[in-house]
């Protein structure tokens, strides 16, 4: 049997409780899980590609099957390129899942071979979003209930002054 590879994309920026409670379960489900952070050009991230990349590994250091990467350019092309056979994505709301259904499709599409699986999140993780955790950090909030510990400070230090 070969092995079950997923991947996991998304712009993490910051990564979140709700993002490291997918990674889990996904970890859970398939042999080996990337992460992919997503570069988009017309984006203007908090942190780079790269300090999110840290931030996932440092969150992520006890999921032995879990890997992160960046992603610079169709996800379906990484995807057919490592041979995967999933796209995981989680899911909050009814508007998530029709943005992430048309990506499935195209995805679908363009490689065959690779099924999208949705995750719904956790229900304590409904409201939130990266979104969420950059606002209430800009002016100064406590954002030690939605992030991982070992990277609050990091994010609140970023945000403080950057928004």
């Amino acid at each position: 049997m070969s092995e079950r590879i997923a991947v996991c994309p998304g712009s993490f920026d910051p990564v979140t409780l709700g993002h490291l409670d997918i990674m889990t379960r996904a970890s859970k489900l398939f042999d080996r899980v990337i992460v992919l952070v997503s570069v988009n050009p017309s984006k203007c991230p908090s942190f780079s590609a790269e300090e999110r990349v840290e931030m996932i590994k440092a969150v992520t250091k006890d999921l032995a099957n879990v890997e992160v990467d960046i992603l610079e350019g169709l996800l379906a092309e990484y995807v057919k390129k490592i041979k995967a056979t999933a796209i995981v994505k989680g899911l909050r709301a009814l508007t998530d899942f029709e943005y992430e259904f048309q990506q499935a499709l195209a995805n679908k599409k363009l490689y065959p071979d690779a099924e999208t699986v949705f995750l719904v999140t956790s229900s304590e993780n409904m409201y939130l979003s990266s979104s969420v955790v950059k606002q209430i950090a800009s002016f100064g909030g406590d954002i030690s209930d939605f992030v991982p510990d070992v990277i609050a400070d990091k994010i609140t230090a970023r945000l403080k002054t950057t928004l």
